[in-house]
């Protein structure tokens, strides 16, 4: 008994030193620093983020006005009003062709201008800076100087498309039902191709020579290589690309706002843009509130689909 129990006494730990509570107690007060230098920047995430979607969820079961004083609960009956509101599904439909058109555009667009600037080419640098200059443009400046090119009386579409012979008169681009919404698809490429461009140079970038270099040995020509090796290996930035870009553009407004307000006719509402007018406009912040629940249930059932399907496809 007596071996025994010196063999526990001597397999317990030894008490911490005086010095390591000391060293505990700094790390502590570091912390506590680091959370106090946080702090402002909690208090507004708690305020402008957390605070307003747990408010804007209670709205969304009143009728809520903000030129009434009465607000009265009504339950459900926002969300049902979705059902059967017209325009509501009209900025669904013109939402998801937006999304349709202009995400598969940047991401092909932003991988062909990735393949040709990672080759050594001379003013490499430079190219790269001009087609990303537009990421760093603020969109409503973009958007009023495509408005500007997009003018059917002096805009440089027309007057270009004019002179090469392949329009005969002036189009109204942002007034006509059928081109207003491929006009502002347009301006959000232009818009995006560069992000998508600096994403897939990385991507490139992180893909061993040595895979060319044994494709090269077995015969491979360039369009192989691009199928069997580049476009395989990126295939988890282009999800990455895609999630962004759908969730992105599910919430396109500035170009709506600026360019066309909505119209012409409806077709080119979209529902951020139904939710500001209906909000701002008509003062209706309680079915705005449940639009924008919709809209995040729509985005999060879009955004599970994409990660179920795609993420099959995806080396790792």
């Amino acid at each position: 008994m007596a071996v025994g129990s010196a063999a526990i006494q001597r397999q317990r730990p030894a008490p911490p030193r005086r010095g390591g509570r000391r060293r505990v107690l700094r790390e502590m007060r570091k912390q506590w620093s680091a959370y106090l230098f946080l702090s402002p920047v909690l208090l507004l995430f708690a305020v402008f983020t957390f605070f307003s979607v747990g408010y804007a969820f209670y709205l969304s079961f009143h009728q809520w006005n903000i030129l009434e004083p009465q607000k009265p609960f009504v339950g459900l009956d926002n969300y049902a009003r979705l059902l059967e509101d017209e325009r509501f599904r009209q900025a669904i439909l013109n939402t998801v062709y937006y999304t349709a058109a202009s995400v598969p555009l940047t991401i092909g667009f932003g991988l062909l201008v990735a393949l040709l600037l990672n080759n050594q080419i001379r003013a490499r640098g430079l190219f790269r800076a001009l087609f990303y200059l537009p990421v760093v443009t603020p969109l409503v400046i973009a958007s009023i100087i495509w408005k500007w090119v997009y003018n059917g009386d002096f805009g440089l579409l027309n007057y270009y498309l004019i002179k090469l012979n392949i329009i005969q008169e002036p189009l109204l681009w942002l007034a006509d039902k059928n081109l207003a919404m491929p006009a502002v698809i347009l301006t959000s490429v232009w818009k995006s191709v560069g992000f998508a461009m600096v994403v897939y140079l990385a991507g490139l970038q992180g893909i061993p020579e040595d895979y060319y270099d044994a494709a090269k040995i077995d015969g491979a020509n360039g369009f192989r290589r691009l199928r069997d090796i580049t476009i395989p290996l990126l295939s988890s930035t282009t999800l990455f690309l895609v999630v962004i870009s759908v969730l992105g553009s599910f919430q396109v407004f500035t170009q709506i706002f600026v360019m066309t307000n909505g119209g012409p006719l409806g077709r080119t509402r979209t529902i951020v843009w139904y939710i500001y007018q209906t909000a701002f406009k008509n003062f209706d912040m309680g079915y705005a509130a449940a639009m924008a629940y919709a809209l995040f249930a729509l985005m999060f059932g879009f955004t599970l689909l994409q990660m179920r399907f795609l993420r099959r496809e995806v080396e790792y």
